[in-house]
């Protein structure tokens, strides 16, 4: 068996003379280098969502290496991987005569929201008792505890965002067990996280007890933008291993590129070695987050491949530290007013390191900003998702919406998560949030 059946079979037809009458339209002709290699789902290329030759030999191969019942390939990213599960813990629901619900954290990207929309699902968010801000309002074992205990209905599955967009770890071990104690699927968006699979101390959700989990392999493994898994464990119910395939297929093109679908399965062989790499360069990270300390800054997360500064100690906002950084030749991965975060893989050297450190190190640390991000507050929904993001809406100044009803369309962006969500009862709390976080105007109900 090949151990990479995609990349083969591509790269063996690309040198072959065979006239290409078929999609895609440049005919594999070259003008960005690749489209020798991009085609389209030709015979013996196997099918994406009903696979049965060289995609399934190549998920199968990507099973292994995750300890998983079921991996399926996304070149869409984690977001078709999101609508699968949410599709997949409702069709559970109904095969089981339950009412479809999710409890889910608060601070969920907003491709949860449009699919929870879309799905017309009855959504409870979850707010932690030590909720920082938005970005941060991840939930602990004890949090779900406290909501099972006083809703008024169990829910079919929890939905939960580890690592978050800052790099802080939930405990998915401890979630998994009371979800397992009272039958309730875990969803895991695992998008920044492909990578804990293969530390020393293996954090992968799957790993610790999640039923099902997405992740986006580009973002922090060498893969393609737009190259995910979705995860399903040994454990799952029968029902979800036996409808993953439609659940992706109902949301996914029928035109999935196999440059990406070359790249993921290409990863899975170089991933067999990864976790010496992975080790080493997590340990060189290490010191590099020491230094920084030593410099005076402040870090918070505990994600193996992020450095997240809270600019806010060290006299600045998270945008004017990515100012600097960008002018000096360093392109952050995310910026608010309180935050700066990179991102970094053992695909980074030695010399970005030195770089790194030398920028950050020539910054005069100022006197600590004091104005803190607005706690978020749990609002008052006045309709469900679905039905406030299919009403008629008018654009309002965000100054004239309180008291109005929340259609769709204010995130912070990036990281893409929802300052509130459709359905919700604006208050003065929400028109505080998206101020601060530079949301001038905003969907309303009509």
């Amino acid at each position: 068996m090949s151990k990479t059946p995609i990349f083969d079979f591509v790269k063996k037809y690309s040198k072959s003379n065979s006239l290409r009458a078929h999609m895609p339209g440049h005919k594999g002709k070259t003008v960005l280098g690749v489209e020798k290699l991009d085609i389209t789902e030709i015979r013996g290329a196997d099918v994406l969502y009903s696979a049965c030759g060289i995609i399934k030999q190549s998920e199968e191969n990507a099973a292994k290496l995750f300890g998983t019942c079921k991996t399926l390939y996304s070149t869409e990213g984690s977001s078709l991987a999101i609508r699968a599960m949410l599709l997949l813990s409702k069709k559970y629901a109904v095969s089981l005569g339950a009412k479809p619900k999710i409890a889910a954290a608060r601070n969920v990207h907003k491709a949860f929201v449009t699919s929870a929309g879309i799905l017309d699902l009855d959504v409870d968010f979850i707010y932690p008792h030590n909720n920082l801000n938005i970005i941060t309002s991840g939930i602990s074992k004890n949090d779900f505890l406290n909501y099972l205990e006083h809703c008024e209905e169990k829910p079919t599955a929890l939905y939960v965002t580890s690592p978050d967009y800052l790099g802080n770890i939930t405990d998915i071990k401890g979630l998994a067990s009371v979800c397992k104690e009272n039958g309730i699927l875990l969803l895991v968006d695992n998008a920044h996280g492909a990578y804990l699979n293969f530390l020393d101390n293996n954090l992968h959700p799957i790993t610790l007890g999640a039923d099902l989990c997405c992740d986006s392999a580009h973002k922090t493994l060498p893969v393609l933008t737009g190259g995910a898994y979705l995860h399903i464990s040994k454990k799952a119910a029968k029902f979800i291993k036996e409808n993953a395939e439609d659940a992706m297929a109902l949301f996914a093109s029928t035109s999935p590129s196999y440059l990406i679908l070359q790249s993921l399965d290409v990863a899975n062989e170089y991933l067999k070695n990864y976790n010496k790499k992975l080790t080493a360069f997590v340990t060189e990270l290490d010191k590099v987050k020491t230094k920084l300390l030593e410099f005076g800054y402040t870090l918070i997360g505990d994600e193996s491949l992020k450095i997240t500064v809270f600019a806010k100690d060290y006299g600045y906002l998270g945008t004017e530290l990515a100012e600097i950084l960008i002018k000096k030749g360093i392109e952050p991965e995310f910026y608010d007013k309180d935050y700066l975060c990179l991102m970094l893989t053992p695909s980074n050297s030695k010399r970005d390191f030195d770089k790194i450190l030398r920028v950050f190190k020539a910054i005069k640390k100022l006197p600590a900003k004091n104005e803190k991000a607005p706690r978020i507050e749990e609002p008052q929904r006045s309709c469900s998702i679905h039905d406030a993001m299919f009403k008629d809406f008018e654009i309002l100044a965000v100054s004239k919406c309180e008291g109005r009803i929340f259609a769709d369309g204010a995130v912070s962006c990036p990281p893409a998560i929802p300052v509130i969500i459709s359905g919700e009862v604006i208050t003065k709390n929400s028109i505080a949030l998206m101020k601060y976080y530079g949301i001038k105007k905003c969907k309303v109900i009509k």
